[in-house]
C-alpha cells in the first residue's frame, strides 16, 4: 500500500492586531461609500410598475393587461416597502446577531407576503394575466440591480479622482 505524504500546514503566525477607526477614519468612509435608501428601490419598483402597466396598455389595448402587469410590480413593490420599515426600525437589541435575526424575519415576512399577493391575485386583479403580471414582477424585481449600478458608477469617479491626485 503506498504512503500518502501530506504537506505540512503553512506558519501563519499571529493575526495582526484590530485596529478602530478614528471617527475622521469612519466619516471619509461613510463619504466615500454612500448607501442606497432602500426606499429608492421602492420608489423605483413603483415607477418601473407603471411604466410596465403602460407600456402593456399601449401595446395590447386591454385594461385587464395594463392592471396585471401593475399588480404584479406591487408584488415586489409592496414587500419591498414593509421590509425597508421593518429594518428601519430600532426594535430589538442592538447586537450583530440582533441586526442578523431582525433581517431573517423580515425578509421572511416579505416573502410571505409576497406569496400571498401571489394567491391572491385571481380575486384581486380582474380577468387576470399571468404572463403580464409575472413581466411586470420580473421588471420590478429588476429595479435591485439598477439601484446597485447607479450607486457603484457615483462612487467610481470619486475613486478615479482620488487615484490621480496620488
Amino acid at each position: 500500500m503506498p504512503t500518502r505524504n501530506i504537506a505540512p500546514l503553512p506558519d501563519v503566525g499571529e493575526e495582526p492586531p484590530f485596529t478602530p477607526l478614528t471617527a475622521d477614519q469612519a466619516r471619509r468612509l461613510r463619504e466615500e461609500q454612500p448607501q442606497v435608501s432602500p426606499w429608492w428601490v421602492v420608489v423605483g419598483q413603483v415607477g418601473m410598475g407603471l411604466v410596465t402597466a403602460l407600456a402593456a396598455w399601449a401595446l395590447t389595448g386591454r385594461q385587464n393587461v395594463a392592471l396585471s402587469a401593475g399588480y404584479g410590480a406591487l408584488v415586489a413593490a409592496v414587500p419591498t416597502a414593509i421590509f425597508a420599515r421593518g429594518l428601519g426600525s430600532r426594535m430589538g437589541p442592538a447586537t450583530a446577531t440582533g441586526a442578523v435575526a431582525r433581517v431573517f424575519v423580515w425578509e421572511m415576512v416579505k416573502i410571505a407576503l409576497s406569496i400571498v399577493m401571489l394567491v391572491m391575485a385571481p380575486r384581486w386583479v380582474a380577468a387576470l394575466s399571468w404572463p403580464a403580471l409575472l413581466v411586470g414582477l420580473v421588471l420590478a424585481v429588476k429595479v435591485y440591480w439598477v439601484a446597485l449600478v447607479v450607486s457603484s458608477r457615483r462612487r467610481r469617479p470619486e475613486r478615479e479622482t482620488k487615484s490621480r491626485e496620488t
